[in-house]
């Protein structure tokens, strides 16, 4: 908020009609709610569709609006409910590892997506910390599995950190409902009762790890590749259902597959992890085009999964469409 100006002083202004104030009211909250709403769907294409209709309804709605102390709680309430609302109509969304590795979907499904830690620069470090740690690949793909009440009560009280009443409020149910699903969600999906926690890894030794997990596909060696991963490492494709699990699994797949093909490599980070935009060489156009964003999940001083998201959208991460060749 800026210095000098009240949130009640905003909100009068908003209410007259001053479009100006009332983003000045509601920006600092944007990227919050953009990762809660990434939390709910598990989409990052949804979620900013999710705020931005939560922003439209709240300027519509606002001349109903009662100031209380924080316009914060209200905003939740209207941007849980357009998420349920979503979830409703389009269902949820995993990852291949939560299929057998030898089954195939038998409908069309919807895969989890990545979500740019870039949207979180903004928050204060606390907010940000939070934030980065709650979009974690594993946490939100289980956080699909529970149904929507129980998803949206779980963030809001063991994400959020809003009292069972406050969330009742926001929900508009009891504090008995409230209660319940939590129960029911803790039970159901116990790694989602408590906020996920990134491993402890050094900032330099983790640097090291992602300059030689690159200059190994870069140089093609599927040696080095596997020497990184730990015994027990999974790699998965999404939207491609097949998934590989453990050294010979993944050795097999590298070999035959995407190490036949020659690579580069560009750092970013998604869901609070190191990772890549990957580029495949296209001999048609003589130039490296984008083939997946890479996100790893670290155990110690090894990888312990890579999803290789084939359909990110690399705009997102501010990656480039493309990248040259070396100099003929």
């Amino acid at each position: 908020m800026d210095e000098g100006v009240t949130e009640t002083e905003l909100v009068t202004a908003a209410k007259n009609g001053d479009r100006e104030a009332f983003g000045r009211l509601v920006e600092p909250f944007r990227d919050e709610l953009r990762a809660h709403c990434y939390r709910m769907l598990a989409s990052a294409h949804d979620a900013e569709d999710a705020v931005q209709e939560t922003l439209d309804r709240a300027w519509r709605s606002l001349p109903a609006y009662e100031p209380r102390a924080s316009l914060r709680p209200w905003l939740y309430k209207i941007a849980t409910n357009r998420a349920l609302t979503l979830i409703e109509r389009r269902g949820r969304r995993e990852l291949p590892t939560d299929m057998s590795p030898e089954g195939a979907p038998a409908v069309e499904r919807a895969w989890v997506e990545p979500y740019p830690d870039r949207w979180t620069d903004d928050l204060d470090p606390e907010a940000r910390a939070l934030a980065r740690e709650s979009v974690e690949i594993a946490f939100v793909a289980a956080l699909q599995h529970l149904s929507a009440p129980q998803r949206a009560a779980l963030l809001l009280c063991d994400v959020l950190g809003y009292r069972a009443q406050e969330a009742a409020d926001i929900l508009e149910t009891t504090t008995a409902a409230i209660n319940s699903a939590l129960q029911r969600a803790r039970k159901a999906a116990p790694r989602t009762g408590r906020r996920p926690t990134l491993d402890a890894v050094e900032e330099a030794e983790q640097r090291n790890l992602i300059r030689r997990y690159m200059a190994a596909w870069e140089a093609r060696d599927v040696d080095s590749i596997v020497a990184l991963l730990t015994e027990d490492a999974r790699y998965s494709m999404p939207p491609l259902p097949a998934w590989y699990e453990g050294h010979a699994a993944i050795r097999t797949f590298l070999t035959e597959g995407p190490l036949t093909a020659r690579w580069q490599f560009l750092p970013t980070r998604a869901n609070g992890r190191p990772a890549f935009g990957t580029y495949m060489w296209d001999d048609a156009r003589a130039l490296y085009v984008p083939a997946g964003l890479d996100v790893l999940v670290l155990r110690g001083t090894r990888i312990a999964e890579v999803v290789s998201f084939l359909d990110a959208d690399f705009l997102l991460f501010d990656l480039p469409a493309e990248l040259p060749g070396p100099p003929r």
